[in-house]
C-alpha cells in the first residue's frame, strides 16, 4: 500500500520511512505543507500520516483544505500538539485518527492496516476471498489452511485486490499504489505478478476484465461451483 508521509524533521521522517516500509508500506516523503498539499490533491493514495507543525503551511489548514476539496482517503494526525482542543480540532477537520508523537512503529503501523481496512469496508484484521486468507500483519497467505510462499510484490498486489475485491482495478491504478516515486516500472510488471499469483492460488481467483484490468473474485466462478 502506498502512503504518503509528511514530516519536516529529518530524523524522524527518515526513521518513519525505515520502519514503514518495513511494515510493507511503499512510502512517499514530503517536508512541508505546501508540497502535502499538492500531494494529497494530486495522488489516490491508500491513507497519508500528516504533522501538524509545518513549514509553509500549517498542518491544520492542509487538513482543511484537502477534505474541503474532496480528498477521502484516510489521513492519521501525528503530532508533537497533545492538547485536547487541539486533538477535538484534528477529528474535526478530518482526520482518521489523531497519534501523539513519539509512537510506537507497530502500533503506527497496525493503526495504518486498521484505517485502510476500514475506507475499503472489511471490518476483519485477516481478508479473506474464497479459499485464501491474508494475514496484513504478518504478511501471510494460506489456501485452504496451507501456508503459500509469495513474493513481496505479490503479497501487496494480492492485499491491494482483495481490499477491492468485486471492483475492477487498471493497470495504472495497481501501479500507483504498488510502487512510490521514481521507481522505474516494466510495462508488463502487473501482469508478470498476475501470472505468479495464478500459478500459485489457482486461476479463478484473479479476473481479467480485457481493455480495462482485473478484479479479484470473491465467490469462486459459477462454472466452479457447479
Amino acid at each position: 500500500m502506498r502512503i504518503l508521509l509528511v514530516e519536516d524533521d529529518p530524523l524522524l521522517g527518515d526513521g518513519l520511512r525505515a520502519g514503514l516500509r518495513q511494515h510493507g508500506f511503499q512510502v512517499d516523503w514530503v517536508r512541508d505543507g505546501a508540497a502535502a498539499e499538492r500531494e494529497l490533491r494530486a495522488e489516490p493514495y491508500a491513507a497519508a500520516v500528516l504533522d501538524l507543525g509545518l513549514p509553509r503551511r500549517d498542518g491544520m489548514d492542509v487538513l482543511a483544505e484537502v477534505r474541503a476539496a474532496g480528498v477521502k482517503f484516510p489521513i492519521l494526525v501525528l503530532t508533537a500538539r497533545d492538547a485536547v482542543p487541539d486533538r477535538i480540532r484534528g477529528l474535526d477537520l478530518g482526520a482518521d485518527d489523531y497519534v501523539v508523537k513519539p509512537v510506537d512503529l507497530d502500533e503506527l503501523a497496525a493503526r495504518l492496516r486498521a484505517l485502510v481496512r476500514r475506507a475499503h469496508g472489511q471490518p476483519s484484521e485477516r481478508l479473506r476471498a474464497q479459499d485464501v486468507e491474508l494475514d496484513p500483519a504478518a504478511r501471510q497467505v494460506t489456501q485452504r489452511g496451507e501456508p503459500v510462499q509469495l513474493a513481496t510484490r505479490e503479497f501487496d498486489l494480492l492485499q491491494l485486490l482483495m481490499l477491492n475485491a468485486g471492483r475492477v482495478l487498471t493497470r495504472e491504478q495497481l501501479e500507483q499504489q504498488l510502487y512510490p516515486w521514481g521507481r522505474e516500472v516494466d510495462s508488463n510488471a502487473i501482469e508478470v505478478h498476475v501470472h505468479h499469483l495464478r500459478r500459485k492460488l489457482g486461476a479463478g481467483l484473479i479476473q481479467t476484465v480485457r481493455g480495462v484490468g482485473y478484479a479479484l473474485l470473491r465467490d469462486p466462478p459459477a462454472a466452479d461451483r457447479a
